[in-house]
């Protein structure tokens, strides 16, 4: 299935942290654009303070300025000394200890320079980015956010907890949630629910089995919007994908265990497409243990470092320990029959800061 990127769209920097920066024009100007001062303390000239020391106290014969940190430095002054360094008891300050240009200070131009991306590009914002963003003195920025509808069938409104986990893990990986909606396990209700599609993705939650009241893929195919049912994945074998007037939508087990495995399966692929997020670092470690698979269904594991190595804590099949636990997920490939001790594998971190 094509997968299309969301519109970019400015937002401010306090709804942000954490989303997938667009393009934006580079930075104009050289940051900070004035030599500013490091620490709170006194703006000098280095040259007037030479000889000066705690043992013979140097009278200045121009009086210093006193300076905030961040504040630009005075014309005329190149160094920022300590409070303590400058004596101002008597009728005429006196400096306790040289300086050299520059100590003290932020030189003009030394954050950043001019022409520098203001952010990256299909990273996730950090709060470092920000401060960088605010220093530019800039109050919003690009990001892309899918706009994602969350439907859920798999609970009445009282028990929504599939439902909560999987927004919840679409939030982290940038998308912006609308509220979950409840609908009532048949058909019927599930199309209407489906209604004119809109937003950038649509996720659907339980009825994808082959229970009496699992209605979600017969609505799918009664709307012509059903591509693929019953994956070949474990956990999450009922999963389903199709599309909707160009809208994707993913259909999720209702189980939580089986929701978790195709979300990272399907749904945050999908997300990071649409985000334009950059390919997610893989962590490179030997297995501790074997890990053994069946042949014909990618199996999803849950992993968990120990000292240089992974260690499984669930293949195929997860307890809700093993899902809060785990740190890094991986798929063993439906042709494999696993995976010996020892060997080396690719994992995707849950804390991927990128």
């Amino acid at each position: 299935m094509e997968w299309c990127r969301s519109r970019p769209l400015f937002l401010p920097l306090d709804q942000t942290l954490g989303k997938i920066g667009a393009a934006m024009p580079p930075l104009a100007h050289a940051q900070p654009i004035r030599d500013t001062a490091k620490t709170d303390g006194w703006a000098c000239r280095a040259l007037d303070l030479a000889g000066a020391s705690a043992y013979s106290p140097l009278p200045l014969m121009v009086i210093p300025v006193w300076v905030e940190a961040g504040a630009a430095v005075p014309q005329g002054c190149d160094c920022v000394l300590d409070a303590d360094l400058i004596d101002c008891s008597g009728p005429m300050p006196q400096a306790l200890e040289e300086a050299v240009p520059g100590q003290g200070v932020r030189r003009a131009g030394e954050d950043m320079e001019a022409g520098r991306p203001l952010i990256i590009a299909g990273h996730r914002l950090s709060a470092a980015d920000l401060l960088a963003v605010r220093s530019a003195g800039i109050g919003e920025i690009a990001v892309r956010a899918p706009q994602v509808r969350l439907i859920d069938v798999a609970a009445p409104a009282s028990d929504t907890s599939t439902g909560h986990l999987i927004a919840e893990l679409a939030r982290a990986s940038g998308a912006t949630v609308f509220d979950i909606e409840t609908v009532t396990r048949d058909a019927r209700s599930v199309a209407q629910a489906l209604g004119n599609a809109a937003g950038d993705l649509i996720i659907l939650i339980g009825g994808t089995g082959a229970g009496r009241a699992d209605a979600t893929v017969e609505a799918l195919a009664a709307r012509g919007a059903l591509i693929a049912h019953n994956i070949a994945l474990q956990p999450g074998r009922t999963a389903a994908i199709g599309r909707l007037d160009g809208v994707p939508i993913i259909a999720l087990p209702g189980a939580p265990d089986q929701a978790f495995a195709a979300f990272l399966a399907l749904v945050q692929p999908a997300i990071d497409r649409q985000s334009g997020r950059s390919a997610r670092r893989q962590t490179v470690l030997a297995l501790e243990r074997k890990i053994s698979s069946t042949v014909g269904l990618a199996e999803i594991v849950l992993l968990k470092q120990e000292q240089d190595r992974w260690g499984p804590l669930a293949t195929g099949d997860f307890s809700l320990e093993a899902m809060r636990l785990a740190e890094a997920w991986l798929a063993i490939p439906g042709a494999s029959e696993g995976c010996a001790a020892g060997t080396p594998v690719g994992a995707f971190v849950f804390d991927d800061p990128r």
